[in-house]
Parts: structure tokens; sequence; C-alpha cells
């Protein structure tokens, strides 16, 4: 599990984060949303140690990670896994090379050990076949995939994802959120996923923190935000036509997206 407590962040005198307190559970997909400029990156950034909060604590199972030495800080990014935005896959690698790229930088494993785990993690994420390609053979989709398979390889115990559906289809983005949902559970990691996808939200949104201009503005959960009376919220996750239609039939207590005729 990780904590934020009474996070603060500010750049010269403009502050970005104020007061943020959180918990993001294992075992759970934990989502943070909000509107372009509403400081979730640089709250994302604040947790994995890219940036140092101003004030407060990021806990990790009760580690203070503000606090810790550079080198208790690199034994801790070790148990971390990242899936960026556009992916970051190398290009010059083939796939196989791309997800043992952890492993021979981090593991104590022979050549041969690295190899096995890698295609685990490629067959894992239903991409064995594709192991000889290079990045650019593959789609958008598989890339991401791949970096799934990549942030993995080192069985972390928080994995963290940046816009993972980021140009992607929504049957593609439907498929990343059914796969980081089940490594979820599978791993029991606390994974936190920073995303625009309203799809996602209502799809694997176990818990949902909502930021807005630098404040948590709600907290909850997929179902929650079907009854939520926050305008705010509102505005953001049913600006589509399809979700406007879901927040209409609330009442009747309609659930899912097959009975609206979508």
């Amino acid at each position: 599990m990780i904590e934020v407590n009474h996070l603060y962040k500010s750049f010269d005198d403009k502050e970005v984060l104020h007061d943020i307190c959180a918990r993001f559970e294992n075992g759970k997909t934990n989502l943070i949303i909000g509107q372009s400029g509403s400081g979730k990156t640089v709250l994302m950034k604040n947790i994995v140690g890219l940036l140092d909060p101003t004030s407060g604590e990021v806990l990790y199972d009760n580690r203070n990670f503000v606090n810790m030495s550079k080198r208790e800080k690199i034994k801790l990014r070790r148990e971390m896994g990242m899936i960026f935005q556009g992916a970051a896959l190398f290009d010059s690698l083939t796939v196989l090379e791309n997800v043992m790229f952890p492993l021979d930088m981090f593991s104590t494993m022979n050549y041969r050990e690295r190899v096995k785990r890698a295609r685990e993690c490629l067959d894992r994420v239903n991409l064995i076949e594709a192991q000889q390609k290079y990045p650019g053979e593959i789609s958008g989709g598989m890339q991401k995939r791949v970096a799934i398979a990549r942030a993995i390889a080192l069985n972390p115990q928080y994995l963290f994802c940046d816009e993972p559906n980021s140009g992607l289809d929504p049957k593609t983005s439907l498929v990343i959120d059914e796969l980081l949902s089940s490594i979820t559970k599978e791993y029991n990691t606390t994974t936190i996923i920073n995303t625009h996808d309203m799809n996602s939200v209502m799809g694997i949104g176990e818990n949902i923190i909502f930021i807005y201009k630098g404040h948590k503005e709600w907290e909850g959960n997929k179902d929650d935000v079907i009854s939520s009376n926050n305008k705010r919220l509102n505005d953001l996750v049913f600006a589509s036509d399809l979700f406007k239609k879901v927040k209409e039939v609330e009442g009747s207590g309609v659930r899912e997206f097959g009975n609206l005729g979508v």
C-alpha cells in the first residue's frame, strides 16, 4: 500500500498540489483522474520520486520515501514497475530484449534465466510470437503490452502507469485495461494509473482520486461515480453522450453498458 499524507508541491511561488491525502491499496486498480493542468501528473511524479514534495509524506508500506537516502531510494525503485505514456521502448532492441532490459540491469539471474523470465512475461501479455520483432514492426497496442511485460519482469510490488491508453483505439484500450486489472490481482500489486480515459474509470476504477486545481476534490470507486453529485466530477466523467446516458439510467439500477444498447 502507498499512502500520501498532507502532500504539498510548489514551483517557485506557484502552489501546484495542496494538502493531498490519499491511500492506494494493493491488489486494486487505483486511478488518478483530472483535467489537464489539474496536478495529477505532478502528484504521480512526487509519488515515484521524480519530483520532491515541498512538504508531506509518501509512504510505501510505512516506509517514508521522502526521507530515504539515495541508496535506499534506489533499492525501493527496484520494487517498482513503470509504464510510460508512449511505451518508451528501445527501437534498436527486439521485443524480447526490451523485456529483458530491467533484468539485465537489476537481476542476479544468468542469461538463460533472464530469457526464460522475459518469455514468461511476454506469454502473460499474449505476445510470445512477437519476441524477435522490433518495436517499429508491431502496432501501438502491442507496444503497450510489451511495456507491461517489461514493467512486470522484476515482479514489482508497485506498478505505475502514465496514460497507458493514450493514442489507442477503444477496443485496444479495453484490452490494456483488462490486462492491467488482471495483473494487479494476480501479483497483488499496488497499481496507480494516471488517466484521461473515462472508459477506464468506469471499467476498472476500484479506487479513484479526482484532482481539481491541485486539491483532492473527490474519492470513491466506479459505482460511486455513477451516483455522485459532485458537479466538477460529473462534468469531467459525463462529458460524452455515452456516459451521460449511463448517468441518466442510474436511477433504474442499470450498470452494464450492454444494457444501454451500445
